[in-house]
């Protein structure tokens, strides 16, 4: 397998179904309510679906009953990285793997403490590893 910053888009399209294949490279978004993982409570870490970096850990995890896995804190900082998003007439943050460039969802400053952020994330974007 290649380097996940250097894999071809060809590469993404053989590994990725066509689902996680438009939201993880195309900057898609499931529809709420649907993913695999929005209504999922069991331990783990939530890791990238395009290149199994750590992300998110199950603790972090709550029910802010936008149909979207939601966080309120990543595994650690450096595995994100942030981009102003102004798609679709709105002003967000984009959030995405740093490791590979996978679209993951985008970040809210309306979230719960400790961080007061919500990390609002498509499914298709993440895997769950159970301990």
């Amino acid at each position: 397998m290649s380097d996940p910053k250097n894999r071809s888009e060809a590469e993404w399209r053989q590994e990725l179904s066509p689902e996680e294949y438009h939201v993880c490279r195309e900057k898609g978004t499931e529809p709420p309510f649907t993913g695999d993982y929005w209504n999922v409570f069991e331990d783990g870490t939530y890791r990238c679906r395009c290149c199994g970096e750590p992300l998110f850990e199950s603790d972090t995890k709550y029910d802010a009953g936008c149909g979207w896995p939601s966080f309120y804190a990543p595994k650690d900082e450096e595995v994100i990285e942030e981009a102003f998003d102004s798609s679709h007439g709105m002003r967000r943050t984009e959030v995405m793997c740093r490791k590979c460039g996978c679209h993951l969802g985008h970040v809210f400053p309306d979230g719960p403490e400790p961080t007061g952020l919500r990390y609002c994330i498509n499914s298709a974007s993440i895997s769950l590893e159970k301990p």
